[in-house]
Protein backbone atom coordinates (compact mmCIF):
# COMPACT_ATOMS: atom_id res chain seq x y z
CA UNK A 1 0.00 0.00 0.00
CA UNK A 2 2.81 2.01 1.00
CA UNK A 3 4.86 1.42 -1.95
CA UNK A 4 1.72 2.05 -4.06
CA UNK A 5 0.24 5.34 -2.64
CA UNK A 6 4.41 6.77 -2.90
CA UNK A 7 4.55 6.12 -7.06
CA UNK A 8 1.15 7.43 -7.14
CA UNK A 9 2.19 10.86 -5.92
CA UNK A 10 5.47 10.18 -7.68
CA UNK A 11 3.15 10.90 -10.60
CA UNK A 12 0.80 13.31 -9.33
CA UNK A 13 4.05 15.13 -9.45
CA UNK A 14 5.22 14.36 -12.78
CA UNK A 15 1.99 15.19 -13.96
CA UNK A 16 1.87 18.46 -12.87
CA UNK A 17 4.82 19.57 -14.93
CA UNK A 18 2.94 18.30 -17.77
CA UNK A 19 -0.22 19.74 -17.71
CA UNK A 20 1.59 23.06 -17.17
CA UNK A 21 3.80 22.80 -20.25
CA UNK A 22 0.79 21.24 -22.31
CA UNK A 23 -0.86 24.37 -21.71
CA UNK A 24 1.59 26.46 -22.90
CA UNK A 25 1.66 25.27 -25.93
CA UNK A 26 -1.90 25.08 -26.28
CA UNK A 27 -2.42 28.54 -25.83
CA UNK A 28 0.94 29.79 -26.73
CA UNK A 29 1.95 27.10 -29.62
CA UNK A 30 -1.55 27.66 -32.07
CA UNK A 31 -1.06 31.50 -32.61
CA UNK A 32 2.59 31.05 -33.72
CA UNK A 33 1.96 28.21 -35.73
CA UNK A 34 -0.52 30.10 -37.75
CA UNK A 35 1.24 33.08 -37.71
CA UNK A 36 4.61 30.90 -39.43
CA UNK A 37 2.40 29.39 -42.15
CA UNK A 38 0.75 32.79 -42.72
CA UNK A 39 3.94 34.29 -43.43
CA UNK A 40 5.25 31.07 -45.20
CA UNK A 41 1.93 31.75 -47.26
CA UNK A 42 2.80 34.93 -48.39
CA UNK A 43 5.76 34.83 -49.18
CA UNK A 44 4.95 31.11 -51.20
CA UNK A 45 1.96 33.44 -53.38
CA UNK A 46 4.38 36.59 -53.40
CA UNK A 47 6.51 34.55 -54.88
CA UNK A 48 4.36 32.90 -57.42
CA UNK A 49 2.95 36.38 -58.47
CA UNK A 50 6.39 37.72 -58.95
CA UNK A 51 7.20 34.86 -61.28
CA UNK A 52 4.26 34.81 -62.88
CA UNK A 53 4.34 38.46 -63.44
CA UNK A 54 8.01 38.33 -64.73
CA UNK A 55 7.10 35.64 -66.63
CA UNK A 56 3.91 37.71 -68.61
CA UNK A 57 6.25 41.04 -69.18
CA UNK A 58 9.18 38.79 -71.17
CA UNK A 59 6.39 37.37 -73.00
CA UNK A 60 5.26 41.16 -73.50
CA UNK A 61 9.28 42.41 -74.50
CA UNK A 62 9.67 39.40 -76.33
CA UNK A 63 6.79 39.81 -78.70
CA UNK A 64 7.72 43.61 -78.89
CA UNK A 65 11.23 43.30 -79.95
CA UNK A 66 10.32 40.41 -82.43
CA UNK A 67 7.08 41.41 -84.26
CA UNK A 68 7.24 45.51 -83.31
CA UNK A 69 11.19 46.28 -82.83
CA UNK A 70 12.16 44.52 -85.79
CA UNK A 71 9.49 45.90 -88.14
CA UNK A 72 10.19 49.27 -87.15
CA UNK A 73 14.57 48.74 -87.65
CA UNK A 74 14.11 46.89 -91.14
CA UNK A 75 11.85 49.57 -92.17
CA UNK A 76 12.35 51.35 -95.51
CA UNK A 77 9.42 53.63 -96.05
CA UNK A 78 6.42 54.36 -93.96
CA UNK A 79 5.20 52.55 -90.90
CA UNK A 80 1.76 51.47 -91.34
CA UNK A 81 -0.13 49.32 -88.12
CA UNK A 82 -2.28 46.39 -89.52
CA UNK A 83 -4.13 43.69 -88.38
CA UNK A 84 -2.53 41.08 -91.05
CA UNK A 85 1.00 42.85 -90.23
CA UNK A 86 2.81 39.89 -90.71
CA UNK A 87 4.95 39.38 -93.80
CA UNK A 88 4.07 42.82 -94.61
CA UNK A 89 7.27 45.53 -95.05
CA UNK A 90 7.08 48.06 -92.28
CA UNK A 91 3.86 47.07 -90.54
CA UNK A 92 3.25 46.67 -87.06
CA UNK A 93 0.61 45.21 -85.27
CA UNK A 94 -2.59 47.14 -83.95
CA UNK A 95 -3.96 47.33 -80.48
CA UNK A 96 -5.81 44.35 -81.09
CA UNK A 97 -3.54 42.37 -82.97
CA UNK A 98 -1.09 42.95 -80.36
CA UNK A 99 -3.58 41.74 -77.14
CA UNK A 100 -4.05 38.45 -79.52
CA UNK A 101 -0.50 37.62 -79.88
CA UNK A 102 0.16 38.05 -76.45
CA UNK A 103 -2.65 36.19 -75.41
CA UNK A 104 -1.71 33.44 -77.09
CA UNK A 105 1.94 33.45 -76.10
CA UNK A 106 1.04 34.15 -72.02
CA UNK A 107 -1.35 31.00 -72.63
CA UNK A 108 0.84 29.02 -74.65
CA UNK A 109 3.46 28.73 -71.63
CA UNK A 110 2.42 26.46 -68.19
CA UNK A 111 1.97 29.11 -65.63
CA UNK A 112 -0.89 29.67 -63.14
CA UNK A 113 -1.97 32.53 -65.42
CA UNK A 114 -3.99 32.56 -68.85
CA UNK A 115 -4.96 35.68 -70.80
CA UNK A 116 -6.90 35.73 -73.83
CA UNK A 117 -8.61 38.68 -75.97
CA UNK A 118 -11.66 36.95 -77.87
CA UNK A 119 -14.47 38.54 -79.63
CA UNK A 120 -17.84 36.79 -81.34
CA UNK A 121 -17.00 39.15 -84.71
CA UNK A 122 -13.37 38.78 -85.43
CA UNK A 123 -12.82 39.86 -88.88
CA UNK A 124 -12.94 37.39 -91.96
CA UNK A 125 -9.60 36.59 -92.12
CA UNK A 126 -8.86 35.43 -88.98
CA UNK A 127 -9.97 32.08 -87.64
CA UNK A 128 -13.26 32.22 -85.80
CA UNK A 129 -12.72 32.45 -81.49
CA UNK A 130 -13.73 28.87 -79.37
CA UNK A 131 -15.97 30.65 -77.09
CA UNK A 132 -17.25 28.12 -73.58
CA UNK A 133 -20.47 29.03 -71.90
CA UNK A 134 -18.61 31.33 -69.55
CA UNK A 135 -17.98 33.30 -72.19
CA UNK A 136 -20.61 33.73 -74.05
CA UNK A 137 -22.66 34.10 -70.76
CA UNK A 138 -20.46 36.82 -69.93
CA UNK A 139 -20.26 39.20 -73.13
CA UNK A 140 -23.85 38.96 -73.80
CA UNK A 141 -24.16 40.20 -70.14
CA UNK A 142 -21.58 42.93 -70.83
CA UNK A 143 -23.43 43.98 -73.96
CA UNK A 144 -26.89 44.08 -72.18
CA UNK A 145 -25.04 46.36 -69.02
CA UNK A 146 -22.10 48.38 -70.87
CA UNK A 147 -21.65 50.15 -67.55
CA UNK A 148 -20.44 46.29 -65.71
CA UNK A 149 -16.59 45.76 -64.85
CA UNK A 150 -16.35 42.59 -65.29
CA UNK A 151 -18.05 38.78 -64.81
CA UNK A 152 -16.44 36.07 -62.70
CA UNK A 153 -16.45 32.71 -62.44
CA UNK A 154 -15.24 30.42 -59.50
CA UNK A 155 -13.87 26.27 -60.59
CA UNK A 156 -12.30 23.51 -59.73
CA UNK A 157 -12.13 20.38 -57.66
CA UNK A 158 -11.26 19.54 -54.23
CA UNK A 159 -7.70 20.09 -54.42
CA UNK A 160 -7.42 22.37 -57.36
CA UNK A 161 -9.23 26.19 -57.68
CA UNK A 162 -10.29 28.32 -60.60
CA UNK A 163 -10.71 32.06 -61.15
CA UNK A 164 -11.56 33.59 -64.29
CA UNK A 165 -12.35 37.20 -64.89
CA UNK A 166 -14.06 38.49 -67.99
CA UNK A 167 -12.97 42.19 -68.45
CA UNK A 168 -15.79 44.16 -71.50
CA UNK A 169 -13.25 45.54 -74.58
CA UNK A 170 -15.20 49.13 -75.43
CA UNK A 171 -14.93 50.61 -78.87
CA UNK A 172 -13.17 54.17 -78.58
CA UNK A 173 -13.06 56.59 -81.35
CA UNK A 174 -9.92 55.55 -83.27
CA UNK A 175 -11.57 51.90 -83.24
CA UNK A 176 -14.92 52.84 -83.81
CA UNK A 177 -13.47 54.27 -87.45
CA UNK A 178 -11.35 51.66 -88.78
CA UNK A 179 -13.63 48.93 -87.67
CA UNK A 180 -16.54 51.05 -89.69
CA UNK A 181 -14.42 51.50 -92.63
CA UNK A 182 -12.17 48.22 -93.16
CA UNK A 183 -13.25 46.02 -95.71
CA UNK A 184 -13.14 42.95 -93.35
CA UNK A 185 -15.07 44.12 -90.25
CA UNK A 186 -17.59 41.63 -89.82
CA UNK A 187 -19.61 44.94 -88.78
CA UNK A 188 -19.69 48.91 -89.81
CA UNK A 189 -22.28 50.11 -87.22
CA UNK A 190 -19.98 50.55 -84.19
CA UNK A 191 -20.17 53.28 -82.00
CA UNK A 192 -18.44 54.60 -79.45
CA UNK A 193 -18.76 52.84 -75.67
CA UNK A 194 -19.71 49.22 -77.83
CA UNK A 195 -18.32 45.89 -76.31
CA UNK A 196 -16.84 44.56 -79.25
CA UNK A 197 -15.47 41.31 -76.83
CA UNK A 198 -13.61 40.41 -73.59
CA UNK A 199 -10.34 40.12 -72.60
CA UNK A 200 -9.99 36.93 -70.04
CA UNK A 201 -8.09 36.55 -67.16
CA UNK A 202 -7.77 32.78 -65.96
CA UNK A 203 -5.82 32.04 -62.47
CA UNK A 204 -5.47 28.71 -61.27
CA UNK A 205 -4.17 27.74 -57.72
CA UNK A 206 -3.53 24.11 -56.63
CA UNK A 207 -4.64 23.59 -53.40
CA UNK A 208 -2.33 21.00 -52.69
CA UNK A 209 0.67 22.85 -53.64
CA UNK A 210 0.02 25.26 -50.44
CA UNK A 211 -0.24 22.52 -48.31
CA UNK A 212 3.49 22.10 -47.20
CA UNK A 213 2.87 26.31 -46.59
CA UNK A 214 0.85 25.12 -43.50
CA UNK A 215 3.99 22.97 -41.97
CA UNK A 216 4.36 24.92 -38.54
CA UNK A 217 0.30 24.26 -37.96
CA UNK A 218 0.67 19.97 -39.01
CA UNK A 219 3.92 20.35 -36.88
CA UNK A 220 1.51 21.72 -33.89
CA UNK A 221 -1.16 19.62 -34.65
CA UNK A 222 1.05 16.33 -34.66
CA UNK A 223 2.72 17.62 -31.17
CA UNK A 224 -0.73 17.96 -29.82
CA UNK A 225 -1.53 14.80 -31.05
CA UNK A 226 1.46 13.40 -29.27
CA UNK A 227 1.13 15.22 -26.21
CA UNK A 228 -2.87 14.37 -26.06
CA UNK A 229 -1.89 10.87 -26.54
CA UNK A 230 0.68 10.54 -23.73
CA UNK A 231 -1.46 12.62 -21.51
CA UNK A 232 -3.97 9.50 -22.38
CA UNK A 233 -1.58 7.24 -21.99
CA UNK A 234 -0.27 8.73 -18.19
CA UNK A 235 -3.63 9.28 -16.98
CA UNK A 236 -4.75 5.52 -18.22
CA UNK A 237 -1.98 4.61 -16.02
CA UNK A 238 -2.50 6.59 -13.20
CA UNK A 239 -6.40 5.35 -13.40
CA UNK A 240 -5.05 2.29 -12.91
CA UNK A 241 -3.00 3.00 -10.20
CA UNK A 242 -5.59 4.43 -8.58
CA UNK A 243 -8.02 2.02 -9.12
CA UNK A 244 -6.00 -0.38 -7.38
CA UNK A 245 -4.95 1.79 -4.53
CA UNK A 246 -9.09 2.14 -4.25
CA UNK A 247 -9.47 -2.14 -4.35
CA UNK A 248 -6.42 -2.36 -1.64
CA UNK A 249 -8.57 0.35 0.42
CA UNK A 250 -11.64 -1.42 0.10
CA UNK A 251 -9.87 -4.25 1.34
CA UNK A 252 -8.82 -2.32 4.49
CA UNK A 253 -12.10 -0.76 4.90
CA UNK A 254 -13.13 -4.31 5.20
CA UNK A 255 -10.79 -5.47 7.25
CA UNK A 256 -10.66 -2.95 9.16
CA UNK A 257 -14.63 -2.62 9.82
CA UNK A 258 -14.85 -6.75 10.51
CA UNK A 259 -11.95 -5.92 13.20
CA UNK A 260 -13.61 -2.45 14.54
CA UNK A 261 -17.00 -5.16 14.88
CA UNK A 262 -15.00 -7.87 16.80
CA UNK A 263 -13.60 -5.00 18.72
CA UNK A 264 -16.94 -3.04 19.70
CA UNK A 265 -18.10 -6.55 21.43
CA UNK A 266 -15.64 -5.85 24.26
CA UNK A 267 -15.90 -2.21 24.66
CA UNK A 268 -19.55 -0.69 25.46
CA UNK A 269 -21.43 0.67 22.52
CA UNK A 270 -21.29 4.30 23.26
CA UNK A 271 -17.62 4.23 24.49
CA UNK A 272 -16.73 2.80 20.33
CA UNK A 273 -19.07 5.04 19.47
CA UNK A 274 -17.32 8.12 20.93
CA UNK A 275 -13.69 6.85 19.93
CA UNK A 276 -14.51 6.04 16.56
CA UNK A 277 -16.60 9.11 15.85
CA UNK A 278 -13.91 11.01 17.26
CA UNK A 279 -15.63 12.54 20.04
CA UNK A 280 -13.27 10.97 22.97
CA UNK A 281 -9.50 10.58 22.81
CA UNK A 282 -7.73 7.13 23.52
CA UNK A 283 -5.33 8.30 26.32
CA UNK A 284 -4.88 7.78 30.08
CA UNK A 285 -7.81 10.58 31.21
CA UNK A 286 -10.13 10.56 34.19
CA UNK A 287 -12.44 13.63 34.71
CA UNK A 288 -15.04 13.61 38.13
CA UNK A 289 -19.13 13.18 37.51
CA UNK A 290 -22.01 12.36 39.13
CA UNK A 291 -23.33 8.54 37.74
CA UNK A 292 -25.68 6.36 38.73
CA UNK A 293 -23.88 3.01 39.72
CA UNK A 294 -25.92 -0.51 38.63
CA UNK A 295 -24.32 -3.84 39.93
CA UNK A 296 -26.07 -7.09 40.26
CA UNK A 297 -25.12 -10.33 41.00
CA UNK A 298 -26.49 -14.22 40.67
CA UNK A 299 -27.87 -15.35 43.85
CA UNK A 300 -25.63 -18.87 45.06
CA UNK A 301 -24.09 -18.87 41.62
CA UNK A 302 -21.04 -20.83 43.40
CA UNK A 303 -23.80 -23.88 44.17
CA UNK A 304 -25.53 -23.56 40.53
CA UNK A 305 -21.82 -24.47 38.90
CA UNK A 306 -22.06 -27.90 41.51
CA UNK A 307 -25.54 -28.87 40.27
CA UNK A 308 -24.92 -28.04 36.08
CA UNK A 309 -22.47 -29.07 33.69
CA UNK A 310 -20.40 -26.66 32.80
CA UNK A 311 -21.66 -26.20 29.14
CA UNK A 312 -24.91 -26.18 30.39
CA UNK A 313 -24.07 -23.28 32.46
CA UNK A 314 -22.04 -21.59 29.90
CA UNK A 315 -25.34 -21.28 28.08
CA UNK A 316 -27.43 -19.87 30.73
CA UNK A 317 -25.25 -17.15 32.06
CA UNK A 318 -24.32 -16.26 28.20
CA UNK A 319 -27.92 -16.50 27.53
CA UNK A 320 -28.57 -14.21 30.92
CA UNK A 321 -26.15 -11.91 30.44
CA UNK A 322 -26.74 -11.32 26.44
CA UNK A 323 -30.58 -10.37 27.13
CA UNK A 324 -29.23 -8.03 30.83
CA UNK A 325 -26.91 -5.94 28.40
CA UNK A 326 -29.69 -5.80 25.61
CA UNK A 327 -31.82 -4.20 27.97
CA UNK A 328 -28.79 -2.31 29.58
CA UNK A 329 -28.39 -0.54 26.14
CA UNK A 330 -32.07 -0.02 25.50
CA UNK A 331 -31.87 2.48 28.48
CA UNK A 332 -28.82 4.06 27.55
CA UNK A 333 -26.54 2.39 29.99
CA UNK A 334 -22.97 2.24 29.79
CA UNK A 335 -21.76 -1.88 30.65
CA UNK A 336 -18.83 -1.18 32.32
CA UNK A 337 -17.72 -4.94 33.01
CA UNK A 338 -18.75 -8.48 33.35
CA UNK A 339 -17.37 -9.84 36.71
CA UNK A 340 -17.93 -13.76 36.23
CA UNK A 341 -21.89 -13.86 36.72
CA UNK A 342 -22.21 -9.91 38.09
CA UNK A 343 -22.63 -6.98 35.68
CA UNK A 344 -21.81 -3.56 36.35
CA UNK A 345 -23.37 -1.11 34.78
CA UNK A 346 -23.52 3.16 35.27
CA UNK A 347 -25.42 6.31 33.58
CA UNK A 348 -24.03 9.38 33.29
CA UNK A 349 -21.09 8.71 30.87
CA UNK A 350 -20.78 9.42 28.05
CA UNK A 351 -23.40 10.18 27.29
CA UNK A 352 -26.40 11.83 29.39
CA UNK A 353 -29.27 13.25 29.97
CA UNK A 354 -28.96 14.84 33.48
CA UNK A 355 -29.01 13.06 36.83
CA UNK A 356 -32.86 12.68 37.36
CA UNK A 357 -33.26 11.16 33.86
CA UNK A 358 -30.25 8.97 34.41
CA UNK A 359 -31.19 7.50 37.93
CA UNK A 360 -35.05 6.95 36.56
CA UNK A 361 -33.78 5.61 33.24
CA UNK A 362 -30.87 3.33 35.98
CA UNK A 363 -34.38 2.09 37.86
CA UNK A 364 -36.36 1.24 34.79
CA UNK A 365 -33.77 -1.12 33.67
CA UNK A 366 -33.32 -2.85 36.48
CA UNK A 367 -37.18 -3.25 37.03
CA UNK A 368 -36.96 -4.52 33.46
CA UNK A 369 -34.50 -6.62 34.09
CA UNK A 370 -36.39 -8.23 36.99
CA UNK A 371 -38.98 -8.93 34.49
CA UNK A 372 -36.61 -10.24 31.81
CA UNK A 373 -35.23 -12.50 34.52
CA UNK A 374 -38.35 -14.57 35.33
CA UNK A 375 -38.88 -15.01 31.97
CA UNK A 376 -35.97 -16.72 31.59
CA UNK A 377 -36.25 -18.62 34.67
CA UNK A 378 -39.86 -19.82 33.19
CA UNK A 379 -38.58 -20.84 29.79
CA UNK A 380 -35.47 -22.61 31.81
CA UNK A 381 -38.16 -24.13 34.24
CA UNK A 382 -39.64 -25.67 31.07
CA UNK A 383 -36.50 -26.86 29.60
CA UNK A 384 -35.94 -28.97 33.23
CA UNK A 385 -33.81 -26.13 34.82
CA UNK A 386 -34.59 -26.82 38.77
CA UNK A 387 -33.10 -23.88 40.20
CA UNK A 388 -33.07 -20.90 37.71
CA UNK A 389 -30.88 -17.91 38.39
CA UNK A 390 -32.10 -15.48 40.74
CA UNK A 391 -30.37 -11.84 40.54
CA UNK A 392 -29.59 -9.51 43.28
CA UNK A 393 -29.42 -5.91 42.21
CA UNK A 394 -28.12 -2.55 43.71
CA UNK A 395 -28.58 0.76 42.77
CA UNK A 396 -26.81 4.34 43.89
CA UNK A 397 -26.19 7.86 42.84
CA UNK A 398 -22.84 9.65 43.38
CA UNK A 399 -19.76 11.19 42.22
CA UNK A 400 -17.03 8.85 40.90
CA UNK A 401 -13.86 9.41 38.99
CA UNK A 402 -14.89 8.11 35.35
CA UNK A 403 -12.47 7.63 31.86
CA UNK A 404 -9.28 5.67 30.96
CA UNK A 405 -7.22 3.71 33.41
CA UNK A 406 -4.27 2.21 33.02
CA UNK A 407 -1.02 2.80 31.09
CA UNK A 408 -0.34 3.72 27.27
CA UNK A 409 -0.04 0.16 25.99
CA UNK A 410 -3.07 -1.00 28.47
CA UNK A 411 -6.06 1.06 29.33
CA UNK A 412 -9.66 0.43 30.63
CA UNK A 413 -12.71 2.58 30.49
CA UNK A 414 -13.94 2.57 33.95
CA UNK A 415 -15.07 4.10 37.34
CA UNK A 416 -13.54 4.09 40.36
CA UNK A 417 -14.78 5.55 43.66
CA UNK A 418 -16.61 4.43 47.28
CA UNK A 419 -19.85 5.71 45.31
CA UNK A 420 -19.37 2.49 42.74
CA UNK A 421 -18.44 0.23 46.07
CA UNK A 422 -21.75 1.59 48.05
CA UNK A 423 -23.48 0.16 44.72
CA UNK A 424 -21.63 -3.46 45.22
CA UNK A 425 -22.73 -3.09 49.23
CA UNK A 426 -26.45 -2.72 47.73
CA UNK A 427 -26.51 -5.32 45.93
CA UNK A 428 -25.67 -8.08 48.24
CA UNK A 429 -27.85 -6.62 51.34
CA UNK A 430 -31.08 -6.64 48.54
CA UNK A 431 -33.54 -10.13 48.67
CA UNK A 432 -33.04 -12.51 45.69
CA UNK A 433 -34.87 -10.81 42.54
CA UNK A 434 -35.17 -7.45 44.15
CA UNK A 435 -33.71 -4.26 43.78
CA UNK A 436 -32.02 -2.18 46.33
CA UNK A 437 -31.07 1.63 46.46
CA UNK A 438 -29.53 4.55 48.37
CA UNK A 439 -31.33 7.13 49.51
CA UNK A 440 -29.49 9.67 47.11
CA UNK A 441 -30.78 7.58 44.19
CA UNK A 442 -34.40 7.18 46.15
CA UNK A 443 -34.95 10.44 46.29
CA UNK A 444 -34.53 10.82 42.62
CA UNK A 445 -36.70 8.48 41.72
CA UNK A 446 -39.71 8.31 44.39
CA UNK A 447 -41.83 9.28 41.70
CA UNK A 448 -41.77 6.57 39.43
CA UNK A 449 -41.26 3.55 42.12
CA UNK A 450 -42.35 2.07 45.75
CA UNK A 451 -39.51 1.04 48.00
CA UNK A 452 -39.81 0.46 51.66
CA UNK A 453 -36.55 1.32 53.71
CA UNK A 454 -34.51 -1.11 55.39
CA UNK A 455 -32.34 -1.22 58.44
CA UNK A 456 -29.28 1.09 58.07
CA UNK A 457 -26.03 -0.41 56.94
CA UNK A 458 -22.63 0.50 57.88
CA UNK A 459 -19.57 -0.21 55.39
CA UNK A 460 -15.86 0.12 55.12
CA UNK A 461 -15.15 3.95 53.60
CA UNK A 462 -18.03 5.15 54.34
CA UNK A 463 -18.38 6.64 57.74
CA UNK A 464 -22.19 7.28 57.91
CA UNK A 465 -24.81 4.77 57.88
CA UNK A 466 -26.89 4.21 54.49
CA UNK A 467 -30.26 3.10 54.52
CA UNK A 468 -30.93 1.17 51.74
CA UNK A 469 -34.45 1.21 50.29
CA UNK A 470 -36.15 -1.86 48.44
CA UNK A 471 -38.03 -1.36 45.88
CA UNK A 472 -41.02 -3.01 45.94
CA UNK A 473 -42.88 -1.75 42.34
CA UNK A 474 -43.31 0.13 39.57
CA UNK A 475 -45.77 3.04 39.79
CA UNK A 476 -45.99 3.39 35.83
CA UNK A 477 -47.91 0.51 34.82
CA UNK A 478 -51.57 -0.02 35.95
CA UNK A 479 -52.05 -3.05 38.28
CA UNK A 480 -53.14 -6.12 36.32
CA UNK A 481 -50.67 -5.56 33.52
CA UNK A 482 -47.50 -8.20 35.22
CA UNK A 483 -48.15 -11.55 33.87
CA UNK A 484 -45.16 -13.21 35.82
CA UNK A 485 -44.87 -13.88 39.41
CA UNK A 486 -41.93 -15.11 40.95
CA UNK A 487 -41.18 -14.83 44.97
CA UNK A 488 -38.23 -16.52 47.01
CA UNK A 489 -37.35 -16.36 50.83
CA UNK A 490 -37.54 -18.45 54.29
CA UNK A 491 -40.69 -20.14 53.40
CA UNK A 492 -41.92 -18.91 49.86
CA UNK A 493 -40.52 -19.99 46.69
CA UNK A 494 -43.14 -19.87 43.58
CA UNK A 495 -42.75 -19.16 40.33
CA UNK A 496 -46.08 -18.43 38.15
CA UNK A 497 -46.13 -17.54 34.39
CA UNK A 498 -50.12 -16.87 33.63
CA UNK A 499 -49.30 -16.71 29.89
CA UNK A 500 -47.94 -20.05 29.77
CA UNK A 501 -50.72 -21.70 32.05
CA UNK A 502 -53.72 -24.03 30.75
CA UNK A 503 -57.54 -23.51 31.19
CA UNK A 504 -57.19 -26.70 33.81
CA UNK A 505 -53.95 -25.64 35.16
CA UNK A 506 -55.06 -22.18 35.98
CA UNK A 507 -57.99 -23.47 37.20
CA UNK A 508 -56.38 -25.97 39.64
CA UNK A 509 -53.81 -22.81 40.34
CA UNK A 510 -56.70 -21.08 41.79
CA UNK A 511 -58.17 -23.34 43.97
CA UNK A 512 -54.79 -23.71 45.01
CA UNK A 513 -53.92 -20.49 45.70
CA UNK A 514 -57.26 -19.91 47.45
CA UNK A 515 -55.97 -22.32 49.81
CA UNK A 516 -52.54 -20.83 50.03
CA UNK A 517 -54.10 -17.05 50.34
CA UNK A 518 -56.60 -18.87 53.47
CA UNK A 519 -53.51 -20.92 55.88
CA UNK A 520 -51.50 -17.19 55.22
CA UNK A 521 -54.60 -15.36 57.07
CA UNK A 522 -54.77 -18.11 59.51
CA UNK A 523 -50.46 -17.64 59.96
CA UNK A 524 -51.40 -13.83 60.02
CA UNK A 525 -54.05 -14.23 62.76
CA UNK A 526 -51.76 -16.56 64.63
CA UNK A 527 -48.85 -13.72 64.30
CA UNK A 528 -50.25 -9.89 64.95
CA UNK A 529 -46.43 -8.71 63.76
CA UNK A 530 -46.90 -10.44 60.15
CA UNK A 531 -49.85 -7.95 59.47
CA UNK A 532 -47.74 -5.21 59.43
CA UNK A 533 -46.36 -6.51 56.26
CA UNK A 534 -49.85 -7.00 54.54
Amino acid sequence: MSNLSERTARHQQLMGPLLVCALVLGLAGLPIAVWLDLRALSEHTLEAQARETGRIIDAMRSFYASDVVQAVNTATGKIETRHDYKGIPNAIPIPATLSLELGARISGETGSIKYRFISDMPFKDRKPHELDAFEQAALAHLRTNPQAESDVDVSGSLFDRQVRIAAPIRMESVCVRCHNTHPLSPKTDWKVGDVRGIQEIVLRQPIAANVLSFKYLLGYFVLAAVAGTTFLVLQNRQTRLIDRMNQELVESNSFLASISVQIAKYISPQVYKSIFSGERNVSVNTERKKLTIFFSDIKDFTAATERLQPEELTALLNEYLTEMSAIALQHGGTVDKYIGDAILVFFGDPETKGVREDACACVRMAIAMQRSLAGLNARWRRAGIEHPFQARMGINTGYCNVGNFGSEERMDYTIIGAEANLAARLQSSAAPNGIMLSFETYALVNDIVRARPQEPIRMKGISREVVPYAVEGDLGPAPGEETVFSEHGHGIDFFIDVDALEAESAARLKQRLAEVLAAVEKRVQQDPAASAYC
